[in-house]
Order: C-alpha cells, then sequence, then structure tokens
C-alpha cells in the first residue's frame, strides 16, 4: 500500500497561492514535505496529471484560468549549516526566501543582503535566479537537490550545471517540468562587504547618515526602498517586477541613445562582452502608462513595471493588459518586453 501524501487534495482553490488574488482552482494540488515524499509522489503521478504545475510561493505566477492538471508545491523546511567557515547552508526548498536572508544575517553570513523581502521560496529562487539592486542569487547558490520526475532518482546539480543568466537557468528552460527541486545549497560570504551602487541604496544611506553600513543596514535599507516602491499583494494583487529588463547590444544601444537622450541603462557583461540593461519600468513610464487604469487592472502608480489587479480582474485582464503595454514600447523603443512571470495554463 503506498505511503500517504501529506497533502493531496482535489479541485482546490488557489486563491492562497498567486499573489495577482486570481480566485482559480486546479484539478489535484499535492505537496511533499520531503525527499521521501517527493519520490512517493513521483511514483503515484500518472497521465491524468499532466501537464503538472510546480509552483513555489506563487508570486511569479499568473494562472490564465482554471488549472485542468495537478498543482505540485514544495513544504521542506529546514535550514541546515554545513560548513560555518565556508559559508554552506542547505535550505529546504519550501522555506521561504526572506526569512533564508534574515536568518543568514543573523548568523554573519552574508551576500543576500540585496535580495530582501524578495517574495518568493527557496525552490524558486533557484529556478528564476531572483535578483535585485545588483544582486543575484546564482552567486550564492552552490547545489540544487532534486527529484527526477520521470525516474525518482534524486539528482544534485552544481552551480555551473544549472546555467544561470539573467532571469534565467535550466529549470525554465530544457530542464522546466522535469524536476521536484528539494533542497538549495547556499555558499555565502563570511565577510562582509556592502553593494551599494545600484539603485539609489548609497543614497538612501547617506540621508540616514550612514557612511560605513552593516548587512542590517543594507538589509533595512532594501527593504525600505522596495516598500516605498512596490504594492502589498495582500492589498492589492501583483506578482511584483512583471517584464525582464531587456539587455541590448552596442549598436542597438547606440541607436536609443541617439533618439532618447534621457536613455536610462545599466553597463552589463554578457559572455565577456559589454551590453546595456535597459530597464523596462522606465520605458513603460515614456509610453504613458504609469499609474494608468483599464477596467479592473493597472499600472501601479509609483512602480510601471508592476502591473496590479485593482479587484475582481481575471487573468485574461492582465494578459490583455500586458499586450497593450508590450505593443506601445515596440513602437517606440524598438524593442519587445518579455513577462518575467510564468503564465500558465
Amino acid at each position: 500500500m503506498p505511503t500517504k501524501i501529506m497533502n493531496d487534495k482535489k479541485n482546490f482553490s488557489l486563491l492562497g497561492h498567486n499573489t495577482f488574488g486570481f480566485n482559480v482552482s486546479c484539478k489535484r494540488f499535492v505537496e511533499y514535505s520531503s525527499t521521501e515524499e517527493a519520490q512517493q509522489l513521483v511514483a503515484s503521478l500518472d497521465d491524468t496529471d499532466k501537464p503538472l504545475l510546480i509552483i513555489g510561493g506563487g508570486s511569479n505566477l499568473l494562472l490564465k484560468e482554471d488549472y485542468p492538471a495537478t498543482v505540485i508545491h514544495s513544504a521542506i523546511r529546514g535550514i541546515e549549516v554545513l560548513d560555518k567557515a565556508e559559508g554552506l547552508v542547505r535550505c529546504g526548498s519550501g522555506e521561504v526566501w526572506d526569512d533564508i536572508v534574515d536568518w543568514s544575517i543573523r548568523h554573519n553570513l552574508y551576500g543576500a543582503e540585496n535580495l530582501s523581502i524578495i517574495p518568493g521560496e527557496v525552490g524558486a529562487s533557484a529556478v528564476q535566479n531572483i535578483g535585485a539592486y545588483g544582486a543575484e542569487v546564482k552567486d550564492l547558490i552552490y547545489d540544487v537537490e532534486c527529484v527526477e520526475i520521470e525516474t525518482g532518482k534524486l539528482c544534485h546539480f552544481s552551480n555551473e550545471d544549472c546555467q544561470y543568466s539573467y532571469r534565467q537557468s535550466r529549470f525554465k528552460r530544457d530542464w522546466r517540468d522535469k524536476y521536484f527541486i528539494t533542497h538549495v545549497t547556499y555558499k555565502f560570504f563570511t565577510t562582509f562587504k556592502p553593494e551599494l551602487d545600484y539603485g539609489n541604496i548609497r543614497a538612501a544611506l547617506a540621508e540616514q547618515g550612514i557612511d560605513a553600513p552593516t548587512a542590517e543596514d543594507v538589509r533595512a535599507t532594501v527593504i525600505n526602498i522596495r516598500n516605498s516602491k512596490l504594492p502589498d499583494p495582500k492589498v492589492q494583487g501583483n506578482a511584483g517586477s512583471f517584464f525582464i529588463n531587456p539587455i541590448v547590444d552596442q549598436r542597438t544601444f547606440d541607436r536609443l541613445s541617439t533618439e532618447f537622450p534621457n536613455l536610462r541603462y545599466f553597463e552589463v557583461d554578457e559572455n565577456g562582452e559589454k551590453h546595456y540593461k535597459i530597464p523596462a519600468g522606465w520605458m513603460i513610464e515614456q509610453c504613458g502608462w504609469k499609474g494608468k487604469k483599464v477596467g479592473c487592472v493597472g499600472v501601479h502608480d509609483k512602480q510601471a513595471l508592476v502591473l496590479v489587479n485593482l479587484g475582481g480582474a481575471e487573468g485574461k485582464d492582465i494578459i490583455a493588459l500586458m499586450h497593450a503595454i508590450q505593443k506601445d514600447v515596440k513602437h517606440k523603443f524598438g524593442l519587445e518586453l518579455h513577462p518575467e512571470v510564468n503564465i500558465r495554463p
């Protein structure tokens, strides 16, 4: 007789599992709370469960309608120090990401401060390569433990195996829906070296009279900045940054900087060559969308990169708004905007 899965429900509401606040449901919802349960789950799946939808905290998810198959969520918790001197910490994939940031600073482990209060869970951090204020989680990921869905085999992937790049990983490409992530091991820095030159962190610290910030100072400042610009999903449904910032080559940058003297950009290194990241929020604002409302959806009035559910919206409403914004940005700047959120089904 098969072992009972921790949480296995039929016709389950996903209202509490997507930060847009869409009242959609799925045919089956299953949570696993250990590697062993993940392996048991693999053995129980059949064709009626497909296509699987693997979710984290639902903060990077747009469900257009009820999901006609099975939704999988990790409830694996736990923080284990593998080697304090090396900064190696193994975390359950169901841990809330910001709890890990807070824990690391309190234990004198650094590198995640600029990633404070990014919504989501540990497992999703390894899929999405979350980033903010000049930092990316790929610079901390050491090992990702997974259960292969096809075989139930336990796998370990190194940072290099995952092929991380800007908001990308193999889990989003050729490994999509092939693994249940169970644990992520991070290699934190044991010496604090503040990264202050992205965004307005340095200026915000200066306003507080802080010229030699601690990790706690940087975390608190990042939290204040993000809270001042981003809506609380509990108050106004949203998925945070909706679009990926386009990265362009030198030729495209030269064209844009000629056409738009006030162009916003950040220099980035792509495979050893200089490229330029163009803020999608800035382009959306230049197209007149910031603060604009269209029926029950709109663009946030403090951060144009955030699309919001004003109340009673459905996934199709956000999709229509997305297409309208993409069309305007393409017309004005000649650039394609791609969604950062996972749009299903």
